[in-house]
């Protein structure tokens, strides 16, 4: 399976939202910056809390703003609303390349989608200071996608060049 094929695939925005919704977005964006503008985030995740849409606008205002911790549980937040979505295990330290196969048939978008807040969320565990929880997603992250399409590989690389350095 090539991760990067895009031909059919439907992607996290084109799932429909409700024109409240969409106008909470776009006036955050509009305010970004601003408490009014985390507000309208707020408001539209209690709206629509399994909107990828809302959990990737989200994810990026905490991750932008150095919010690391928030752009965590989001990130955590969203690979659970798509594992269910996709019907994953639980957790991602259980998925297996099999569970990828079945979620290509419900949705590649979504399992590409899935794999990328993988990757985000494991560098973002990097950056906090979970070393071993953020290098595991990436190695999982690695093991999946075995023609690194999403670029897992090179994060794995850095981290382990650092690493090095620290011994040295």
């Amino acid at each position: 399976m090539d991760l990067l094929d895009f031909d059919q695939a439907e992607m996290y925005f084109d799932e429909p939202i409700s024109l409240e919704v969409k106008h909470l977005v776009e006036m955050a964006a509009a305010n970004y910056g601003s408490d009014d503008g985390e507000l309208m985030l707020l408001r539209a995740n209690f709206i629509a809390p399994q909107h990828l849409v809302v959990l990737v606008a989200l994810y990026r205002y905490y991750f932008y703003q150095h919010r690391l911790e928030d752009a965590l549980l989001v990130g955590e937040s969203t690979l659970a609303v798509v594992g269910r979505r996709l019907e994953f295990p639980d957790t991602w330290a259980y998925l297996r390349e099999a569970n990828l196969g079945a979620g290509v048939m419900r949705s590649m978008g979504l399992v590409r989608f899935y794999l990328m807040v993988l990757k985000a969320t494991g560098y973002i565990n990097l950056r906090l200071g979970n070393f071993d929880t953020g290098q595991a997603m990436l190695e999982k992250l690695v093991e999946l996608d075995s023609h690194d399409r999403m670029g897992g590989k090179a994060l794995l690389e850095v981290l382990q060049q650092s690493m090095i350095n620290e011994i040295k």
